[in-house]
Formats: structure tokens, C-alpha cells, sequence
């Protein structure tokens, strides 16, 4: 997969970048105003919600990978804490109130075709809310974790899948 490409031109006075060192690392910076494009990985969060004997996923409505399966999981929203965005995200793809247990885990999402991504996940539990798709989620479904769908979306999801397995045989 490919990621996007770096910036260009600089956002503040529209000269072009050009390759500078910064501490042993090439990035695109403006030689006029000194603007450096720095190539972060964005935040995310996701959530591994125990349900009726397995856990919750969510068939996923858009690219990229639609109709493939993954956690509930987004990108956290500017001045919104991970905890925030976790039940957010549970909110609006799954319809369920959640209060979250534990952070599972941090791990590299490196298969967004998008974005790279630092993916928080937590452990959480149902508390109320009814069951039924939402916003980028075309479906619910509830896998074992020694079932899981062929088609899970992200690597990520699936090691905090794993994660959470570990958490259980302790």
C-alpha cells in the first residue's frame, strides 16, 4: 500500500519545501519561513467489547477496507481524550453505551492506506444503548475470539484481539 505523499508546499507562504535535516531525519521544510511538514501518525482508538458469548465487530461501510470486519474504531477528534473518543466511537457505530475497563494495549497501524496510525485500545462493557449499526458501520457481528472473520480489516485489531485472549488465560 501506498501512503500519501508529503506536502509540497509550504502552508504559510506557498514557497516550496525542500529536503532539510532535522536531527538526522530528511523532512520537507521551507528554507523561507522555516515551516517543517512533519509525516506524524495520527491518533485512533478502538475498542474490544465482550458481547453475548464473543466479542463485537463491525462490518465497515467505507473504504478504505468496506465490508471487511474490525473493531469499533476511529480517529480521535481534536481536543478529545482517547477515553472520550473510545465511547464515542462505540456510540456511533454500534448504538451501545460503554464504560471502559482497561487499556488493552498501543499498537502500529501501518495498513491504513490513508494515514499511518497509533491505534489506543481498550477493554470495555456494555452499560446500555441498543445494538444496532451507525455511522460508518454497515453491520454487527459477534465472533469468538478463536472464530474471528477471515476478512478483519486491520492488523492492529487483530493483535489487540490477541491481546485480549492473553488477557484472559491470566
Amino acid at each position: 500500500m501506498s501512503f500519501p505523499e508529503p506536502a509540497r508546499f509550504c502552508p504559510y507562504c506557498a514557497t516550496a519545501l525542500e529536503p532539510r535535516d532535522d536531527h538526522g531525519i530528511p523532512r520537507p521544510t521551507c528554507p523561507r519561513c522555516g515551516y517543517v511538514a512533519y509525516q506524524n501518525p495520527s491518533p485512533a482508538v478502538g475498542v474490544v467489547l465482550p458481547y453475548e458469548g464473543g466479542i463485537l465487530l463491525v462490518r465497515r461501510k467505507y473504504e478504505p477496507y468496506a465490508g471487511m470486519w474490525s473493531l469499533p474504531a476511529g480517529f480521535m477528534e481534536y481536543g478529545e481524550g482517547p477515553e472520550e473518543t473510545a465511547r464515542r466511537e462505540v456510540r456511533e457505530e454500534t448504538g451501545f453505551e460503554v464504560d471502559l475497563d482497561l487499556l488493552l494495549g498501543a499498537y502500529r497501524g501501518a495498513d491504513d492506506p490513508r494515514v499511518r496510525v497509533v491505534l489506543l485500545v481498550y477493554l470495555a462493557r456494555v452499560v446500555g444503548g441498543i445494538g444496532q449499526p451507525g455511522d460508518d458501520a454497515s453491520e454487527l457481528g459477534v465472533y469468538t475470539i478463536d472464530g474471528l472473520p477471515d476478512d478483519l480489516a486491520f492488523r492492529s485489531h487483530r493483535a489487540a484481539i490477541e491481546d485480549y485472549r492473553a488477557h484472559l488465560s491470566r
